[in-house]
């Protein structure tokens, strides 16, 4: 089993199949438009850009489990995202990633790496590398800046 076994609503709401993204390297993040990280997503941005076309991409999850920082619709997301921040990278609809209700996704995920608080998601904008394979490779705290991954994608990316 990887992330490809899985699929997702985007925020459009259409499903899509994780197993699209084979052969990528990924950076699957939740998100939050109102989280003090928020400027988070000009990294995440910068990064998709710099190496989309070398078989890169970024997956936005948006979460509103920590502190109501993502109450709006998906597509109130949607436009915070590419009006405050410039996001192009693909974005999903909104998720849980905690508790019962967690994405099957993010239960896979957190199942393959643990963090501070064991396998629980501590914040908004923890970070999953996955390699080209589907494989969960490393997974990042909130306060790692986007661009401290680079060296790693860089890496990844051969």
């Amino acid at each position: 089993m990887n992330i490809y076994d899985f699929s997702a609503q985007t925020i459009k709401g259409e499903q899509k199949q994780l197993a699209d993204y084979r052969g990528q390297v990924l950076l699957i993040v939740n998100t939050a438009t109102k989280c003090g990280f928020a400027p988070q997503f000009k990294e995440l941005q910068q990064l998709y850009e710099k190496y989309n076309d070398r078989g890169f991409s970024v997956l936005g999850f948006p979460c509103n489990q920590f502190q109501n920082q993502e109450p709006g619709s998906d597509s109130e997301v949607e436009q915070a995202c590419q009006i405050n921040f410039g996001v192009t990278f693909p974005l999903f609809a909104k998720i849980n990633v905690n508790g019962k209700d967690a994405d099957p996704l993010y239960k896979y995920m957190k199942s393959r790496t643990t963090g501070l608080l064991g396998s629980s998601i501590k914040w908004n904008f923890t970070k999953f590398l996955v390699d080209g394979e589907g494989e969960v490779v490393k997974r990042y705290s909130p306060t790692t800046s986007p661009l401290k991954i680079e060296s790693r994608i860089q890496t990844l990316l051969g």
